[in-house]
Parts: C-alpha cells; structure tokens; sequence
C-alpha cells in the first residue's frame, strides 16, 4: 500500500533569508531526533518537536503567525465582533459560578484578551485575566499588547489546582500534536511515522515510513469507526487527555473549545479517507506537512465527540455544542451591528466580519463551540437554539 508522496505544492511561497536558516535549524534538530529513535519517529511526536521545540518549533520560536502578513486568520483577528458576542456568554458563566476569574489558554496575538475585557466590562462584569501560554514570544507580545491592563491579566505558568469561572480555549486542541494512523490492505491498523529520505533529489529530507500500531491506538481506533483498508485518518491523545484532565482542576463554571472539527460520525465518514491533516503558510493551506518544518503551521480537526466523552470520563458535563454562527447569533451576534451612528463605510466593515464569522463558506459551520462544566444550573446563553449534543 502506497504510502503519501513528499512534494512542494504548486505556488507555495519560498522563504527566505532568516526563515530558510531557521527552517534548516529544525531541520537538524528532527534529524537528530529520528536518529536517536532509531531511524523512525511517530507522526505524533514529529508534530509535537516541528510546533513546540524550544526555542524552534512553530509556536515557540518568533516568526509572525496571525493575521495579513501571517499565515492564518483567526475568529478574533478578524475584528471585534468574535469577542464581545463570546463575552456575553461568558459573562453568564462567571455570574453563575459566582467568579471573576477566566482562563485563557494559547492567546494568539492577545487579540481576542483585547477584545474580551472591555466588552465584559461594559456588561458591568470585574474580570481577572488569566492565561497559559507555552511560546516564550507570544507571550511576550501579548503582554506588550495588554499592558494597560496591569495586574487584571497575569500569565500562570502551570495549570491551577482549583478553578472556578470561565475557560476559553479558541484553536487549542487543532494544533495539539496527534497521532496519524491508517487501515491496512488486511484491516490492520498502522501508524504513520517519520523517516530519514537519503535520496538526493527528494525535496525534502524527510519520509513517511509506517509499523504497526500499538494495541492502545489500534484499538482505540477501532472502537471509533470500522476497518476501511487504505483509510487515513487521526487520532488526538493529548487533546482528549487534557480535556479530560480538565475534571481535576474545573471546580465550578464552564470551558469553551472553540475550533474547526466534526462529530464523530462525520470525523470518521467512508468519504474522508485522507484525514484531515492540514498545513498553513503565509495563507497557503496544504497537506505536506514534512516540509517548511517549524515554518509553517500543521493541525489536525477536533474529533468532538472524542472530546465530549473525555469531558465526561473526566466528571464534567457537556453543556452545549453548536456550530459557531449558530453560538455567536444566540451570543447576540446581530445586535452588535445595528448600533445607532454607524457610518455606511463602518457598517459594510461590520457585515464582512459578520461573513467571515458566521457563513458557512467561511467560519461559521466548520467552526464549532463545545461547552464542558461542572456546577452551573441554568442553559447556556450561546447553546438555547441549535443545540447539537444528540449529534455527538
């Protein structure tokens, strides 16, 4: 069974100067990493090195990520809509777990923080920032940009014991590293994996190779969905273990995970037989995702119902999932545009952002919001209509 050819897709940009240099730096250091795993490093742990390397990986290292001259756009990045819809919501989670406190993990730019604290304040709600960030630059560029806040946004370097409040995770669990399997010509299930390519004309130094996969992820797998022979897919461990751990620390109030992904029924359907594993650079998607190592971005799509049953094995309740135009219409999503004094120029601004947040050819389907906690007695403001937790 053929393995996935290694190619540059066509009108891909070329970096240059720093960013080749840099690209050559990972380049080393995977290297090195498959030697010492003996020739063959698990797709899971190569995505975990090219994103999260100290120092080198994607997020780690300083290249800009987010908006025009980045390599993606992000709900917050699109305006101010994303975030004072998304505060309405979560102001309604910190009256109910008698809170001020919300946690944000991975901020981005600090644009959706920039949004989200006044909006929240105009509501008439105190909040106290938080947030977790593993990249050393993003935080230093989110801290320049919430300055004026002071001490009302802190960085946590750790995850609190005892929480109580409002958790927003917006395109977190997309770019946890994953596992990346497919289904064998015998209906076994193997794993796809990384290896040295020595050929002189390869254009890159990189290779899929494949084992067979442990009985953990070959079961896990085939609890989700049946043998379909040549079938490429993923499976995202770490994801599912942090939402689940999220039970140990979530005392009282709710998460929000925000991001682009199916219910388990359409994850796994007969037709998406290639997975879903994407790459983005300089706004160009792809699925090489071997080559640009630590240049571009690689993520996989949320498996919500994965997610959901990880909440619940964890001791938390699924409180909600709907498509995100459907939470951000509930959220009061149309009433942020018609405000009086709006000049024609402002307003077609505004109805582009609400395009881009709510179409189903943009953000508004593939996106989804998936709410988990524990404590909170009334429904959820963003959930009251459109509410899919029977498709999960």
């Amino acid at each position: 069974m053929d393995l996935p050819t290694v190619a540059i897709p066509s009108g891909l940009p070329v970096p240059g100067g720093d960013a080749h240099a840099h690209g050559l730096r990972v380049q080393a250091i995977l290297r090195e990493r498959i030697q010492a795993a003996g020739g063959w490093l698990p797709f899971e742990d190569w995505m975990q090195a090219a994103l999260y390397a100290p120092g080198l990986g994607y997020y780690s290292a300083g290249s800009g990520k987010f908006g025009g001259p980045g390599d993606f756009i992000t709900a917050p990045e699109a305006g101010h809509l994303f975030g004072q819809a998304l505060a309405r919501q979560v102001a309604q989670v910190l009256q109910a777990s008698g809170s001020t406190e919300v946690l944000e993990f991975g901020a981005g730019s600090g644009a959706l923080a920039e949004t989200l604290i006044p909006a929240l304040h105009d509501l008439g709600q105190s909040v106290n920032y938080r947030i977790i960030e593993l990249s050393a630059d993003l935080r230093a560029r989110q801290a320049g940009r919430l300055a004026h806040w002071g001490d009302a946004v802190q960085w946590l370097d750790a995850l609190p014991e005892d929480f109580s409040g409002c958790v927003i995770a917006n395109e977190v669990l997309d770019a946890m590293p994953a596992a990346l399997l497919r289904w064998n010509a015998e209906g076994a299930v193997e794993v796809l994996g990384v290896a040295l390519d020595g050929q002189p004309d390869a254009p890159c130094p990189f290779r899929w190779a494949v084992r067979p996969a442990p009985a953990e992820l070959a079961g896990s797998l085939a609890e989700r969905m049946p043998p379909l022979p040549g079938y490429r897919t993923e499976l995202n461990r770490q994801a599912e273990a942090w939402v689940r751990h999220m039970g140990r620390w979530l005392a009282r109030g709710a998460a929000l995970l925000i991001d682009y992904g199916f219910p388990q029924a359409e994850f796994y359907h007969p037709q998406r037989a290639q997975g879903t594993l994407m790459c983005h650079f300089r706004h160009h998607a792809h699925d090489q995702a071997l080559i640009l190592a630590g240049l571009q971005d690689i993520t996989t799509h949320v498996d919500f119902t994965a997610m959901a049953d990880a909440a619940l094995a964890g001791g938390l309740d699924v409180l909600g999932y709907a498509s995100q135009a459907r939470f951000l219409m509930n959220a009061g999503l149309a009433g942020l545009i018609q405000a009086p004094g709006e000049d024609p120029a402002a307003r077609a601004r505004l109805l582009a952002e609400v395009n881009t947040l709510t179409s189903e050819a943009e953000m508004g389907e593939l996106f989804k919001v998936l709410a988990v906690g524990r404590g909170l007695d009334e429904p959820l403001l963003g959930f009251v209509r459109g509410d899919r937790r029977d498709r999960l």
